[in-house]
Protein backbone atom coordinates (compact mmCIF):
# COMPACT_ATOMS: atom_id res chain seq x y z
CA UNK A 1 0.00 0.00 0.00
CA UNK A 2 2.78 2.43 0.95
CA UNK A 3 4.68 1.61 -2.25
CA UNK A 4 1.55 2.16 -4.33
CA UNK A 5 0.95 5.57 -2.74
CA UNK A 6 4.61 6.48 -3.35
CA UNK A 7 4.27 5.50 -7.01
CA UNK A 8 1.13 7.63 -7.37
CA UNK A 9 2.91 10.58 -5.70
CA UNK A 10 6.03 10.43 -7.87
CA UNK A 11 4.08 9.84 -11.07
CA UNK A 12 1.93 12.84 -10.21
CA UNK A 13 5.00 15.00 -9.65
CA UNK A 14 6.23 13.86 -13.06
CA UNK A 15 2.92 15.07 -14.54
CA UNK A 16 3.34 18.46 -12.87
CA UNK A 17 6.90 18.76 -14.18
CA UNK A 18 5.71 17.86 -17.66
CA UNK A 19 2.98 20.48 -17.49
CA UNK A 20 5.49 23.07 -16.28
CA UNK A 21 7.57 22.45 -19.42
CA UNK A 22 4.54 23.05 -21.65
CA UNK A 23 4.15 26.86 -21.94
CA UNK A 24 1.17 26.60 -24.30
CA UNK A 25 -0.88 24.52 -21.88
CA UNK A 26 0.18 26.64 -18.91
CA UNK A 27 -0.79 29.78 -20.82
CA UNK A 28 -4.16 28.24 -21.66
CA UNK A 29 -4.84 27.62 -17.97
CA UNK A 30 -3.98 31.22 -17.05
CA UNK A 31 -6.07 32.61 -19.90
CA UNK A 32 -9.11 30.41 -19.18
CA UNK A 33 -9.32 31.49 -15.54
CA UNK A 34 -8.51 35.20 -16.00
CA UNK A 35 -9.10 36.92 -19.34
CA UNK A 36 -11.75 34.48 -20.51
CA UNK A 37 -13.77 34.85 -17.29
CA UNK A 38 -13.71 38.66 -17.55
CA UNK A 39 -14.45 38.68 -21.30
CA UNK A 40 -17.44 36.34 -21.03
CA UNK A 41 -18.85 37.97 -17.91
CA UNK A 42 -18.61 41.57 -19.13
CA UNK A 43 -18.64 41.15 -22.92
CA UNK A 44 -21.58 39.19 -24.27
CA UNK A 45 -24.79 40.39 -22.62
CA UNK A 46 -28.17 38.70 -22.96
CA UNK A 47 -30.00 41.28 -20.86
CA UNK A 48 -31.20 44.68 -22.08
CA UNK A 49 -28.19 46.97 -21.79
CA UNK A 50 -27.51 50.14 -23.79
CA UNK A 51 -30.18 49.28 -26.39
CA UNK A 52 -30.40 51.72 -29.30
CA UNK A 53 -33.75 53.46 -29.72
CA UNK A 54 -35.17 56.18 -31.95
CA UNK A 55 -38.46 58.09 -31.86
CA UNK A 56 -40.57 59.39 -34.72
CA UNK A 57 -42.57 62.15 -33.04
CA UNK A 58 -45.57 63.24 -35.13
CA UNK A 59 -47.34 64.65 -32.06
CA UNK A 60 -44.69 66.98 -30.59
CA UNK A 61 -46.69 67.32 -27.39
CA UNK A 62 -45.79 67.38 -23.72
CA UNK A 63 -46.61 63.67 -23.44
CA UNK A 64 -44.45 62.71 -26.42
CA UNK A 65 -41.53 64.57 -24.86
CA UNK A 66 -42.14 62.77 -21.56
CA UNK A 67 -42.06 59.45 -23.41
CA UNK A 68 -38.74 60.36 -24.99
CA UNK A 69 -37.28 61.30 -21.61
CA UNK A 70 -38.49 58.06 -20.00
CA UNK A 71 -35.97 55.88 -21.83
CA UNK A 72 -32.90 56.09 -19.63
CA UNK A 73 -29.50 54.42 -19.25
CA UNK A 74 -28.29 51.81 -18.56
CA UNK A 75 -31.12 49.99 -20.35
CA UNK A 76 -31.40 52.34 -23.33
CA UNK A 77 -29.20 54.82 -25.13
CA UNK A 78 -30.40 58.39 -25.38
CA UNK A 79 -33.30 58.28 -27.88
CA UNK A 80 -32.52 59.67 -31.31
CA UNK A 81 -34.97 61.78 -33.34
CA UNK A 82 -35.87 60.16 -36.63
CA UNK A 83 -37.92 61.25 -39.62
CA UNK A 84 -40.75 58.96 -40.73
CA UNK A 85 -39.24 58.36 -44.17
CA UNK A 86 -35.94 57.24 -42.61
CA UNK A 87 -37.40 54.42 -40.48
CA UNK A 88 -37.12 51.63 -43.05
CA UNK A 89 -33.51 52.46 -43.90
CA UNK A 90 -32.53 52.76 -40.22
CA UNK A 91 -34.06 49.38 -39.40
CA UNK A 92 -32.54 47.74 -42.48
CA UNK A 93 -28.98 48.77 -41.67
CA UNK A 94 -29.33 47.91 -37.98
CA UNK A 95 -28.90 51.45 -36.67
CA UNK A 96 -31.61 50.99 -34.04
CA UNK A 97 -33.10 48.01 -32.22
CA UNK A 98 -36.31 49.89 -31.36
CA UNK A 99 -38.12 52.68 -33.20
CA UNK A 100 -41.22 54.27 -31.67
CA UNK A 101 -43.68 55.99 -34.01
CA UNK A 102 -45.91 58.37 -32.04
CA UNK A 103 -48.96 59.34 -34.15
CA UNK A 104 -50.29 62.91 -34.62
CA UNK A 105 -52.69 64.19 -31.95
CA UNK A 106 -51.66 61.35 -29.63
CA UNK A 107 -52.04 63.34 -26.40
CA UNK A 108 -55.27 65.01 -27.54
CA UNK A 109 -56.87 61.66 -28.39
CA UNK A 110 -55.89 60.24 -25.01
CA UNK A 111 -57.41 63.18 -23.15
CA UNK A 112 -60.57 62.79 -25.24
CA UNK A 113 -60.94 59.19 -24.09
CA UNK A 114 -59.96 57.61 -27.37
CA UNK A 115 -57.39 54.79 -27.67
CA UNK A 116 -54.60 55.92 -30.01
CA UNK A 117 -51.82 53.47 -30.88
CA UNK A 118 -48.05 53.82 -30.78
CA UNK A 119 -46.19 51.73 -33.31
CA UNK A 120 -43.09 49.99 -31.93
CA UNK A 121 -40.71 48.65 -34.57
CA UNK A 122 -38.35 45.97 -33.23
CA UNK A 123 -35.27 44.59 -34.96
CA UNK A 124 -35.71 40.92 -34.02
CA UNK A 125 -32.30 39.97 -35.45
CA UNK A 126 -30.95 41.42 -32.18
CA UNK A 127 -32.75 38.56 -30.47
CA UNK A 128 -31.05 38.83 -27.08
CA UNK A 129 -32.44 42.34 -26.58
CA UNK A 130 -35.53 42.27 -28.79
CA UNK A 131 -37.65 39.93 -26.67
CA UNK A 132 -37.03 41.40 -23.23
CA UNK A 133 -36.56 44.92 -24.59
CA UNK A 134 -40.03 44.99 -26.17
CA UNK A 135 -41.48 44.28 -22.74
CA UNK A 136 -39.39 47.08 -21.26
CA UNK A 137 -40.63 49.51 -23.93
CA UNK A 138 -44.27 48.57 -23.36
CA UNK A 139 -43.95 48.92 -19.59
CA UNK A 140 -42.24 52.33 -19.88
CA UNK A 141 -44.90 53.63 -22.27
CA UNK A 142 -47.79 52.40 -20.13
CA UNK A 143 -46.32 53.82 -16.93
CA UNK A 144 -45.50 57.19 -18.50
CA UNK A 145 -48.96 57.55 -20.03
CA UNK A 146 -50.65 56.52 -16.79
CA UNK A 147 -48.60 59.01 -14.79
CA UNK A 148 -49.29 61.78 -17.28
CA UNK A 149 -53.05 61.25 -17.27
CA UNK A 150 -53.43 60.83 -13.51
CA UNK A 151 -50.95 63.47 -12.45
CA UNK A 152 -49.31 60.84 -10.26
CA UNK A 153 -49.93 57.17 -9.65
CA UNK A 154 -51.73 56.48 -6.41
CA UNK A 155 -50.82 52.92 -5.47
CA UNK A 156 -53.34 52.86 -2.61
CA UNK A 157 -56.24 52.70 -5.09
CA UNK A 158 -54.78 49.89 -7.21
CA UNK A 159 -56.87 46.69 -6.89
CA UNK A 160 -53.70 44.61 -6.48
CA UNK A 161 -50.34 45.69 -5.09
CA UNK A 162 -47.44 43.67 -6.41
CA UNK A 163 -44.43 43.52 -4.12
CA UNK A 164 -41.35 41.95 -5.73
CA UNK A 165 -38.45 40.72 -3.66
CA UNK A 166 -35.36 39.54 -5.53
CA UNK A 167 -33.17 37.13 -3.57
CA UNK A 168 -29.47 36.33 -4.06
CA UNK A 169 -29.03 38.80 -6.98
CA UNK A 170 -31.02 41.92 -6.04
CA UNK A 171 -29.87 43.98 -9.04
CA UNK A 172 -30.58 41.12 -11.48
CA UNK A 173 -27.01 41.49 -12.73
CA UNK A 174 -26.20 39.00 -15.45
CA UNK A 175 -22.50 39.46 -14.69
CA UNK A 176 -22.90 37.77 -11.30
CA UNK A 177 -24.24 34.65 -12.96
CA UNK A 178 -21.97 34.47 -16.00
CA UNK A 179 -18.71 35.04 -14.10
CA UNK A 180 -19.15 32.00 -11.86
CA UNK A 181 -20.54 29.86 -14.68
CA UNK A 182 -17.49 30.67 -16.81
CA UNK A 183 -15.20 29.43 -14.03
CA UNK A 184 -17.19 26.18 -13.99
CA UNK A 185 -16.98 25.88 -17.79
CA UNK A 186 -13.21 26.42 -17.62
CA UNK A 187 -12.93 23.65 -15.02
CA UNK A 188 -14.87 21.29 -17.28
CA UNK A 189 -12.95 22.01 -20.47
CA UNK A 190 -9.47 22.07 -18.98
CA UNK A 191 -10.04 18.93 -16.91
CA UNK A 192 -10.78 16.93 -20.03
CA UNK A 193 -8.09 18.63 -22.14
CA UNK A 194 -5.22 18.42 -19.67
CA UNK A 195 -5.56 14.81 -18.64
CA UNK A 196 -6.55 13.62 -22.11
CA UNK A 197 -3.64 15.46 -23.72
CA UNK A 198 -1.28 13.96 -21.13
CA UNK A 199 -2.31 10.43 -22.11
CA UNK A 200 -2.18 11.13 -25.85
CA UNK A 201 1.19 12.89 -25.54
CA UNK A 202 2.77 9.95 -23.72
CA UNK A 203 1.38 7.56 -26.30
CA UNK A 204 2.70 9.63 -29.23
CA UNK A 205 6.10 10.10 -27.58
CA UNK A 206 6.16 6.39 -26.66
CA UNK A 207 6.89 7.11 -23.00
CA UNK A 208 4.09 4.75 -22.04
CA UNK A 209 6.41 1.94 -23.09
CA UNK A 210 8.83 3.02 -20.37
CA UNK A 211 6.06 2.59 -17.81
CA UNK A 212 5.51 -0.99 -18.96
CA UNK A 213 8.98 -2.04 -17.81
CA UNK A 214 8.51 -0.49 -14.38
CA UNK A 215 6.71 -2.15 -11.44
CA UNK A 216 3.68 0.09 -11.94
CA UNK A 217 0.02 -0.67 -12.28
CA UNK A 218 -2.43 1.02 -14.60
CA UNK A 219 -4.42 2.14 -11.56
CA UNK A 220 -1.41 4.05 -10.22
CA UNK A 221 -0.66 5.72 -13.55
CA UNK A 222 -4.26 6.82 -13.98
CA UNK A 223 -4.69 8.10 -10.44
CA UNK A 224 -1.45 10.08 -10.71
CA UNK A 225 -2.73 11.86 -13.81
CA UNK A 226 -6.05 12.56 -12.10
CA UNK A 227 -4.61 14.12 -8.94
CA UNK A 228 -1.82 16.08 -10.62
CA UNK A 229 -3.92 17.71 -13.34
CA UNK A 230 -6.88 18.09 -11.00
CA UNK A 231 -4.71 19.89 -8.44
CA UNK A 232 -3.53 22.43 -11.02
CA UNK A 233 -7.08 23.18 -12.12
CA UNK A 234 -8.36 23.36 -8.54
CA UNK A 235 -5.70 25.90 -7.54
CA UNK A 236 -6.35 27.97 -10.68
CA UNK A 237 -10.13 27.88 -10.19
CA UNK A 238 -9.90 28.90 -6.53
CA UNK A 239 -7.56 31.77 -7.37
CA UNK A 240 -9.90 32.86 -10.17
CA UNK A 241 -12.88 32.77 -7.82
CA UNK A 242 -11.17 35.07 -5.33
CA UNK A 243 -9.07 37.33 -7.57
CA UNK A 244 -11.09 37.62 -10.79
CA UNK A 245 -14.71 36.95 -9.84
CA UNK A 246 -14.82 38.41 -6.34
CA UNK A 247 -12.12 41.10 -6.35
CA UNK A 248 -11.83 42.29 -9.97
CA UNK A 249 -15.45 41.85 -11.12
CA UNK A 250 -16.97 42.58 -7.72
CA UNK A 251 -19.24 39.52 -7.62
CA UNK A 252 -20.06 38.61 -3.99
CA UNK A 253 -19.46 35.04 -2.85
CA UNK A 254 -22.29 34.24 -0.46
CA UNK A 255 -21.62 30.62 0.40
CA UNK A 256 -18.72 28.56 1.68
CA UNK A 257 -15.71 28.45 -0.63
CA UNK A 258 -14.45 25.43 1.31
CA UNK A 259 -17.62 23.50 0.47
CA UNK A 260 -17.29 24.58 -3.16
CA UNK A 261 -13.71 23.27 -3.22
CA UNK A 262 -14.91 19.95 -1.81
CA UNK A 263 -17.48 19.69 -4.60
CA UNK A 264 -14.87 20.73 -7.16
CA UNK A 265 -12.56 17.93 -5.99
CA UNK A 266 -15.32 15.35 -6.49
CA UNK A 267 -16.21 16.87 -9.86
CA UNK A 268 -12.59 16.93 -10.99
CA UNK A 269 -12.26 13.23 -10.19
CA UNK A 270 -15.31 12.56 -12.34
CA UNK A 271 -14.46 14.73 -15.33
CA UNK A 272 -10.74 13.87 -15.45
CA UNK A 273 -11.74 10.21 -15.51
CA UNK A 274 -13.97 11.08 -18.46
CA UNK A 275 -11.00 12.77 -20.13
CA UNK A 276 -8.87 9.62 -19.76
CA UNK A 277 -11.74 7.56 -21.15
CA UNK A 278 -11.91 9.77 -24.24
CA UNK A 279 -8.11 9.59 -24.61
CA UNK A 280 -8.22 5.78 -24.63
CA UNK A 281 -10.74 5.90 -27.47
CA UNK A 282 -8.84 8.40 -29.62
CA UNK A 283 -5.67 7.38 -31.46
CA UNK A 284 -4.12 10.82 -31.90
CA UNK A 285 -4.39 14.37 -30.64
CA UNK A 286 -6.59 15.55 -33.57
CA UNK A 287 -8.95 12.63 -32.97
CA UNK A 288 -9.08 13.46 -29.28
CA UNK A 289 -9.94 17.07 -30.07
CA UNK A 290 -12.74 16.08 -32.44
CA UNK A 291 -14.08 13.62 -29.87
CA UNK A 292 -13.90 16.08 -26.98
CA UNK A 293 -15.57 19.03 -28.75
CA UNK A 294 -19.11 17.56 -28.83
CA UNK A 295 -18.69 16.48 -25.20
CA UNK A 296 -17.80 20.08 -24.25
CA UNK A 297 -20.72 21.52 -26.21
CA UNK A 298 -23.29 19.17 -24.70
CA UNK A 299 -22.08 19.73 -21.13
CA UNK A 300 -21.83 23.50 -21.67
CA UNK A 301 -25.22 24.05 -23.26
CA UNK A 302 -27.33 21.43 -21.49
CA UNK A 303 -25.91 21.33 -17.96
CA UNK A 304 -27.90 24.34 -16.73
CA UNK A 305 -25.02 26.81 -17.01
CA UNK A 306 -26.70 28.70 -19.88
CA UNK A 307 -30.31 27.47 -19.89
CA UNK A 308 -32.29 26.25 -16.85
CA UNK A 309 -32.53 22.48 -16.85
CA UNK A 310 -36.28 22.58 -16.19
CA UNK A 311 -36.80 24.50 -19.45
CA UNK A 312 -35.58 21.50 -21.47
CA UNK A 313 -37.65 18.51 -22.64
CA UNK A 314 -38.15 15.88 -19.94
CA UNK A 315 -36.26 13.21 -21.89
CA UNK A 316 -33.26 15.51 -22.22
CA UNK A 317 -33.40 16.35 -18.52
CA UNK A 318 -33.26 12.63 -17.74
CA UNK A 319 -30.37 11.98 -20.14
CA UNK A 320 -28.34 14.89 -18.74
CA UNK A 321 -28.38 13.30 -15.29
CA UNK A 322 -25.59 11.08 -16.66
CA UNK A 323 -23.36 14.15 -17.13
CA UNK A 324 -21.38 15.22 -14.03
CA UNK A 325 -21.50 18.84 -15.20
CA UNK A 326 -25.27 18.92 -14.62
CA UNK A 327 -24.86 18.09 -10.95
CA UNK A 328 -21.84 20.36 -10.46
CA UNK A 329 -23.64 23.38 -11.94
CA UNK A 330 -26.58 22.84 -9.56
CA UNK A 331 -24.16 22.30 -6.68
CA UNK A 332 -22.11 25.44 -7.43
CA UNK A 333 -25.18 27.64 -7.86
CA UNK A 334 -26.64 26.44 -4.58
CA UNK A 335 -23.39 26.95 -2.65
CA UNK A 336 -21.98 30.16 -4.15
CA UNK A 337 -25.23 32.00 -4.91
CA UNK A 338 -27.63 30.83 -2.23
CA UNK A 339 -25.27 29.85 0.59
CA UNK A 340 -26.50 26.25 0.81
CA UNK A 341 -24.80 23.90 3.27
CA UNK A 342 -23.77 20.26 3.05
CA UNK A 343 -27.16 19.00 4.25
CA UNK A 344 -28.73 20.46 1.09
CA UNK A 345 -26.11 19.72 -1.57
CA UNK A 346 -25.01 16.20 -0.59
CA UNK A 347 -27.22 14.51 -3.26
CA UNK A 348 -25.29 16.34 -6.00
CA UNK A 349 -21.99 15.33 -4.38
CA UNK A 350 -23.13 11.71 -4.27
CA UNK A 351 -24.21 11.82 -7.92
CA UNK A 352 -20.86 13.25 -9.04
CA UNK A 353 -18.98 10.67 -6.99
CA UNK A 354 -21.03 7.82 -8.46
CA UNK A 355 -20.50 9.03 -12.02
CA UNK A 356 -16.79 9.51 -11.29
CA UNK A 357 -16.43 5.92 -10.09
CA UNK A 358 -18.25 4.67 -13.19
CA UNK A 359 -16.09 6.73 -15.57
CA UNK A 360 -12.90 5.77 -13.71
CA UNK A 361 -13.74 2.08 -13.82
CA UNK A 362 -14.46 2.04 -17.55
CA UNK A 363 -11.42 4.21 -18.28
CA UNK A 364 -9.21 1.94 -16.15
CA UNK A 365 -10.30 -1.15 -18.06
CA UNK A 366 -9.55 0.51 -21.39
CA UNK A 367 -6.30 1.98 -20.09
CA UNK A 368 -5.09 -1.46 -19.04
CA UNK A 369 -5.80 -2.83 -22.51
CA UNK A 370 -4.01 0.14 -24.03
CA UNK A 371 -0.90 -0.50 -21.92
CA UNK A 372 -0.92 -4.15 -22.90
Amino acid sequence: MRRSLANILWLGLKELASLGRDPVMAGLIVYAFTIAVDAVATGARMEVINASIAIVDHDRSTLSRELEAAFLPPYFQEPARLAAQAVDAAMADGSFTFVLDIPPAFERDLLAGRRPEIQVNVDATAMSQAGAGAGYVQSIIERTVETHLAGEVDGEHDPVTLVTRVHFNPNLSELWFKAVMQVINAITILSVVLVGAAVIREREQETLEHLLVMPLRAFEVMLAKVWANGLVILVAATASLYLVVNWFLGVPIVGSVGLFILGAVVYLFSVTSLGILLATIARSMPQFGLLAIPVFIVMYLLSGATTPLEAMPELLQTLMQAAPATHFVSFAQAVLYRGADLAIVWPWLAAMAGLGIAFFSVALARFRRMLQ
